[in-house]
Formats: C-alpha cells, structure tokens, sequence
C-alpha cells in the first residue's frame, strides 16, 4: 500500500509538475494535524515522517525521558524508559509508534484532503510563477466566450505548458472589432495578481505595449535592437503614431518598419482590425519630431515656446483640417508622442 501511495506521488510529479517534496510535506502536515485530532492530549509529541526512499510511512510519539515525570503523556522516568530501552539515559528520547490499523481511515482521508488541496495549491502557484514571467508580453489566446451583456471576453492563454483562461474585459477590446467563440487573437498582458482562486490576469488589445510588441514580432531590426521605438501614442480601432530612431545609418528605420511592399506593417494592421498606423522618425530636434509627428499634413513651421513644453505650428490654409485630425485625433495623439502641447495654426491665421 506504501508503495502505490509513493508511486502515485510520483505520478502527480509527472503529470502535473508538482514536485513530491512539495506534496509529501502537504501530506506530513495533514497527517500531523490528523494525528494531533486524535491523540489531544499527547500532541506536542506527535511525529510523522513520509520516507519516499524506504517508501515508509511512520507515525509516532516522541516522549522525554525525564529524573521527574510531570506529565505522563509526554514524558518518561528513567526507570520506564530503561524497561523499553536498555542504556537510554535522560534527556534522551523514546519513540513510541502509533498504531496506524486505528488511525488509517482518518489518516487516508485526512491525506486525500491535502492531495487534493495540495494540487490546486501548487497548480496556481505555477501557473501564477510561469504568467508573471509574461508581464508586458504577448501571448496567443482562443475566445471561449463572450458575455453579451457586459462584452467582457474568456481567453484561453497559454505560456509553456500551462494554460489558464484570463477576462478581456468590454474596455481593454478594440472598439468596432468582433469577436466570436474559437478565434485565435493576440493580448497583451498587463499585469499577473494573486487570488484566493485562480491567478488574476490582465489583459488588452488596446495598451500601447500590444503595438510595441508586434512591430518587435514583425520586424527583425527592432528585435535585434538596430532600430528603437522611442514613443507610441494610441487610440485603439482608430491611429497610432509610432516614433522609431535607427542605431545604424545604412538602415531606415521607417522602412524597417513597413517592409517590402508594405508587407510587415500590413500584418501588425491585419492583427489590430484594420487599425491606421503612423511611422514617424523620431528626432532630438523637437521642432523637426513636432512636425514629423503630424503626418500626414505638411508643415510650414513649428514654433516652439519658452516653457520648452509648449509650442504653435504653421501649416499651410488648405492642410489644417488634415493636420488637426478628424476630432483632433491627429494633433491629439502628436501632442502625446512627443510630450508638447500644440497649437495649430494656417498661414493666413499666423
């Protein structure tokens, strides 16, 4: 029976990647405190010790020998020691075996209680452990289902060998985009809590770090650190405006971005249903990024204030609206990559 009891530790370790350590010390501690229910009066001296390499189970009860006996339970005289053991002398300790016959039942439920805990205990430890590790990635989930009063979505993500489902909530979805139950989409994780049940995931398809990873997918320059993403500003299901810098002059970093025929950006537009994405180069001339940052409108002049956090741009009579963005949107998001606040002005107004 010890010996199917061990093997099944085994089988766990196996199966589910849960050290035997960590469950045979669940399985002591349950048997322990089983053990303790039972003999009440004699539990500062209860023992259990789980041998995994003699395959042995042995449960006990330490008692002192003692020159005066003030509790009987837990302590012995000399004399009664010597009548067990011959030679023993005081201080040192008798070890009295439990009969396991009486305890087995409860001891077996007590152990199946702990097996079971000790699962779940461990399983959300490492699926926490291999999660965290994932913080600010991308991972590849499948919609399970959607709730179609909040729009909150169930993910099935996967890192490894584990898999646990995350909540895309109605506010981390990109607006307009539809999903439905089996499709393969790419999150971004926010952040990785602990919970009383299950690891609390966060994820998104509207953070900004979705578009910095997939460009560090899609493009093998900005992987291998040749070309930078110095800045993104984002309003999902609309534009994006990414500044990238190059580390190397023989490589253009706006190039590197959207590749042959435009292939690898078209894939990071695809993966963000149809999202407008703007490549500007980023420059240490805030006047020169400024004007860079507003495309595709044409600039005249870019004044920049005193304050250094401020500035007014000039651009021609027939480009403001361009430059301004349909609600703002374009000024709006310049004004949030490069950090300035930007008055837009025509030429005839300046």
């Amino acid at each position: 029976m010890n010996r199917e009891f061990f093997a099944a530790i085994a089988d766990i370790e196996k199966e589910k990647g849960i050290p035997q350590a960590y469950m045979i010390d669940k399985i002591e501690q349950a048997l322990l405190a089983a053990l303790k229910k039972d003999y009440p009066l004699e539990s500062d001296c209860a023992r259990v010790v789980l041998d995994p390499v003699e395959k042995t189970v042995d449960m006990f009860l330490e008692k002192q020998v003692v020159e005066k006996v003030d509790n009987p339970r837990t302590q012995y005289s000399l004399e009664q020691a010597r009548e067990i053991i011959k030679g023993i002398n005081i201080g040192d300790v008798v070890t009295e075996p439990v009969d396991k016959t009486r305890f087995g039942r409860i001891a077996a439920q007590s152990a199946k209680q702990v097996i079971v805990q000790g699962i779940r205990e461990a399983e959300r430890n490492m699926i926490y452990d291999e999660f965290t590790s994932k913080e600010h990635e991308i991972l590849t989930g499948i919609v399970q289902r959607i709730d179609p009063r909040t729009g909150n979505a169930a993910i099935q993500i996967g890192s490894n060998s584990e898999h646990t489902e995350a909540v895309l909530s109605s506010n981390e979805r990109i607006p307009g985009e539809p999903l439905r139950d089996g499709d393969r989409i790419k999150v971004y994780v926010i952040e990785v809590k602990k919970s009383t049940r299950d690891p609390l995931i966060l994820i998104s398809r509207t953070h900004p770090g979705l578009v910095k990873r997939l460009f560090e997918l899609e493009v093998p320059e900005i992987a291998d650190g040749i070309v930078e993403i110095r800045s993104i500003a984002r309003e999902a299901g609309n534009r994006t405006k990414i500044a990238v810098e190059s580390n190397d002059l023989a490589i253009e970093p706006i190039g590197a971005c959207v590749g042959t025929k435009g292939a690898r950006v078209n894939a990071i537009v695809n993966e963000l249903n149809g999202e407008k994405i703007d490549i500007v180069r980023y420059n240490e001339d805030p006047a020169e990024y400024i004007a860079s940052a507003l495309a595709p409108s044409e600039v005249i002049d870019v004044l920049i204030n005193e304050d250094g956090k401020s500035c007014r741009v000039v651009v021609p009579d027939n480009q403001l609206s361009l430059a301004i963005g349909k609600e703002g949107q374009n000024v709006r998001l310049a004004a949030r990559l490069t950090g300035f606040k930007i008055d837009i002005k025509s030429e005839s107004q300046a």
